[in-house]
């Protein structure tokens, strides 16, 4: 008597194994840092064998790379750019997204830091690729920023002495500074402390 065919449903899903692997290395990355984490640790986290894993990122730098491009990147894409640009004016959406995050850290209970600022402490000495990788994200934000009091500037909002460009990099290097401060006191009151230094002009809502 033959034997039945075996018609079980593949559930074979390669971007859904992909996209798990990446929300594994963000986490780990993000809590341990990314040279304390093996790839032993990634693939007992995610419950994949080593064969999956290279299947998608070869290296473990490749692996790092896409976390930096496609989770870091968004992040900073939701946390600050998209706030920034929707806000009524450049300083009023600093001092938003600084608050946001002070409430979400509190409610949290702990401080893991930020993570391209964490990345970037660790990973910008170590390799060009990373570290051009990681420059790129801050000159985005930065570019947001600059580009917001520009439009700010335009409509009256803001006083045209700003330098646009200057007070980007003020405000990312503020948020980074804060947020390394916040860490390591894991308490999030220096966030609100800094955010009143973005304070309105007079003109600004």
């Amino acid at each position: 008597m033959a034997k039945p065919t075996d018609r079980r449903t593949r559930t074979n899903d390669p971007e859904g194994m992909r996209q798990k692997l990446l929300d594994v290395a963000e986490e780990k990355f993000q809590a341990q840092g990314y040279h304390a984490t093996s790839l032993g640790d990634l693939m007992q986290a995610a419950s994949v064998t080593g064969g999956a894993l290279h299947h998608h990122f070869p290296t473990k730098k490749a692996l790092g790379l896409a976390v930096i491009n496609e989770r870091v990147a968004a992040a900073v894409a939701e946390t600050w750019i998209r706030p920034v640009e929707g806000a009524l004016s450049a300083r009023q959406g600093v001092r938003q997204v600084f608050a946001g995050v002070a409430d979400q850290l509190e409610r949290q209970g702990f401080v893991r830091g930020c993570p391209l600022n964490n990345l970037a402490h660790e990973l910008s000495l170590a390799d060009p690729e990373f570290r051009a990788a990681l420059a790129r994200i801050f000159a985005d934000w930065q570019a947001a920023i600059a580009d917001k009091i520009r439009a700010d500037q335009h409509s009256g909002v803001e006083d045209r002495q700003t330098d646009p460009d200057r007070f980007a990099a003020l405000a990312v290097a503020t948020y980074s500074g804060a947020m390394s401060m916040a860490k390591t006191a894991q308490h999030a009151a220096v966030l609100r402390s800094c955010a009143a230094g973005f304070e309105p002009t007079g003109r600004d809502g």
